[in-house]
């Protein structure tokens, strides 16, 4: 992405600022290779752009290691919440267009809110939470950085916080922000689709938002644009199966979990290991949602730690003297990646016997490291839950059907039925 600050009128091919007020505004705008030319409007979203815990995004990647399977798939999660940014624009201004009453505080709030979302991710989606970070959430990190971010700025990030928490007066702001129909998966299926080149996953999101509305203080469709939903459940169910569920993707952030959890062993029991300053933290350190909220040691490594720091850490592990961790970290960085089969259930235990008896045999290990050769996963989403809040659809007679019971496609039951995977992982002698 190519950000311009260009002049406040609309000649694009200029750069001279203007003085607006006293001071000096510039026009940024962002080219987006999904929808185009992004404006940001104002100095305040401008200035959490700028920000070093917004900037550590654009060196984690939004699909972690699915660029294993899809070599295009190299986003960052910058570019996401750039681009729900935008989306979230375009969704207020819909909103604004059918009567809703939604300030100028409330629309800046509820941007910021959508921009801020995914900060408290780690390195490769959540591969450090299962590894690395006992019991605390990226969701849990973001509103701790989100609120260290409103310190900074003097409390402008009050009212993006009460949205962030559902706790703001207006509910449909959350729902824009988290819900089955919120700006972040609009965003997501469009630009994951687009860059891993999965066509299954197009969705009309400008459709879609052009179809919102508000029915007491709930996000709404009008039911002229239930094909739209309807689109978009069965690209979302298509896409999690074949991008973001996908085998090789799993095994592959087995095989990164098993390293990690490899290297904290190891750096528990006193052995040297290279690590960036951020990443030896983590290593050297137990790490919970307690020392996040008690100490800015582990909220400043955390905001520090992106994919660079575990990729140089790996490439250097592939010579140590652990059998078990160069040879994974070895096999991680030249793609000999588990494999992979399907199950109905759990690996038996002679099958896995029979695996760990060859690793022993093959490396000279002991049972308990060869178990750092395989892995079991189980894997499982269900497209529309009910559980969640509906995405409700709403009539010119003014009433209002879920869409599960408004379609008439024979599959949106099937798409509010959780479906579970068994997958086995192994490295392959």
């Amino acid at each position: 992405m190519n950000i311009e600050e260009k002049n406040v009128d609309t000649n694009l091919n200029s750069s001279t600022s203007v003085r607006v007020g006293g001071a000096f505004n510039k026009r940024k705008i962002i080219n987006d290779p999904v929808f185009g030319f992004i404006n940001i409007p104002n100095d305040f979203l401008y200035d959490i752009i700028q920000h070093p815990y917004f900037q550590r995004m654009n060196r984690i990647k939004q699909l972690g290691l699915t660029s294993t399977v899809y070599p295009g798939a190299q986003h960052t999660r910058l570019q996401h919440s750039l681009g729900a940014m935008h989306l979230m624009g375009e969704a207020i201004t819909q909103l604004q267009l059918v009567g809703q009453e939604i300030t100028m505080q409330e629309a800046e709030s509820v941007r910021a809110c959508i921009l801020l979302h995914d900060i408290g991710h780690g390195p490769f989606s959540h591969t450090l939470e299962k590894s690395l970070v006992i019991g605390v959430s990226h969701e849990e990190i973001s509103l701790l950085m989100m609120k260290k971010i409103n310190a900074e700025m003097g409390g402008k990030l009050d009212m993006a916080l009460s949205i962030f928490t559902n706790n703001y007066s207006k509910k449909f702001l959350h729902q824009l922000v988290s819900s089955q129909l919120d700006m972040d998966r609009l965003d997501y299926l469009s630009r994951d689709s687009f860059f891993s080149g999965v066509s299954e996953g197009i969705i009309g999101a400008a459709r879609i938002i052009k179809m919102l509305n508000i029915h007491n203080d709930q996000l709404v469709v009008e039911a002229k644009g239930i094909y739209s939903i309807e689109k978009f459940l069965v690209a979302r169910r298509l896409m999690y199966w074949q991008v973001y569920l996908h085998k090789t993707s799993v095994a592959a952030e087995k095989m990164l979990m098993n390293i990690l959890k490899r290297a904290k062993e190891l750096a528990g029991n006193d052995m040297k290991l290279f690590a960036s300053p951020a990443l030896h933290y983590f290593l050297y350190n137990e790490v919970n949602k307690h020392n996040f909220k008690h100490s800015q040691v582990a909220l400043e490594s955390f905001a520090m730690l992106d994919d660079s720091d575990v990729i140089c850490a790996i490439k250097v592990w592939s010579k140590h003297h652990d059998i078990v961790l160069s040879n994974l970290c070895k096999a991680f960085t030249n793609r000999r990646l588990f494999k992979v089969e399907i199950l109905t259930k759990k690996l038996d235990d002679l099958r896995r016997q029979i695996y760990l008896n060859q690793y022993i045999e093959k490396f000279g290990i002991s049972y308990y490291e060869a178990a750092y050769f395989m892995g079991e996963e189980i894997v499982s989403t269900d497209t529309y839950s009910s559980d969640d809040d509906n995405i409700n659809i709403l009539y010119k007679d003014g009433t209002i059907k879920d869409i599960a019971d408004a379609s008439d496609m024979l599959n949106i039951t099937v798409l509010t039925k959780k479906v579970e995977k068994h997958y086995f992982c192994y490295y392959k002698l």
